[in-house]
């Protein structure tokens, strides 16, 4: 398998809760995306390249507003970077605020024979930073952590090679936090677990074939 389908839907999401584990707020955010990135490049899950959002007014809802900005050539740590995303609010929405942000970039995952490719998006991250309490959540949307692929055959090599990366990723993330993850709900794509995604069920050696709403 050298080509990855990518789901609509995640196949798996995790959430951690951090109302008391960080202040409100884009800075305590950013911060809290720094640690929370370093932990999953050092499993080669996410290389931070850019952050993308949505503004929305409070009484109104979303604007139907999206704003990204590049992360090449500087960190989420960077002391300038808060600054920079408020001024991206939109021109005339002086009171647009901004929702969640995700980092977005690159991963690596292993093949059948073990080779390592690179794939946009391998694992996605969203960070809120809202009064009324901040989170994170990280998400997959390919079958690489899967028994099964997405058309429903077994391929335990690939999943030997690459979903004991993501679960050492979670339990490390529980560690950083200090709050253990809550798996998200299941979607048509997949189920979390605690440190993974669940099993496929087999019928005849075969999993589910998920392909009709890809």
């Amino acid at each position: 398998m050298s080509v990855l389908m990518r789901a609509p839907r995640e196949s798996g999401s995790w959430f951690w809760d951090l109302d008391d584990v960080t202040e409100p707020g884009l800075e305590p955010a950013l911060a809290t995306a720094a640690r929370i990135s370093a932990v999953l490049s050092s499993h080669g899950l996410l290389t931070p390249q850019g952050l993308e959002w949505s503004w929305f007014e409070v009484g109104r809802g979303g604007l139907g507003i999206d704003s990204g900005l590049s992360l090449l050539g500087r960190s989420l740590g960077d002391p300038g970077l808060a600054e920079d995303i408020r001024g991206c609010r939109p021109v005339g929405r002086p009171r647009a605020e901004m929702t969640g942000f995700t980092v977005v970039g690159p991963g690596t995952w292993y093949d059948a024979a073990g080779a390592a490719r690179k794939e946009s998006r391998l694992v996605e991250l969203l960070v809120s930073p809202d009064s009324i309490g901040p989170f994170a959540m990280l998400s997959v949307h390919h079958d690489v952590w899967a028994t099964c692929d997405f058309r429903g055959t077994p391929h335990p090599g690939v999943h030997a090679r690459n979903a004991p990366r993501l679960a050492a990723a979670l339990r490390e993330l529980n560690t950083l936090l200090g709050v253990e993850a809550e798996p998200g709900e299941p979607t048509y794509f997949g189920r979390a677990t605690a440190h993974g995604l669940k099993d496929a069920e087999l019928l005849d050696g075969r999993g589910p074939d998920l392909t009709d709403l890809m």
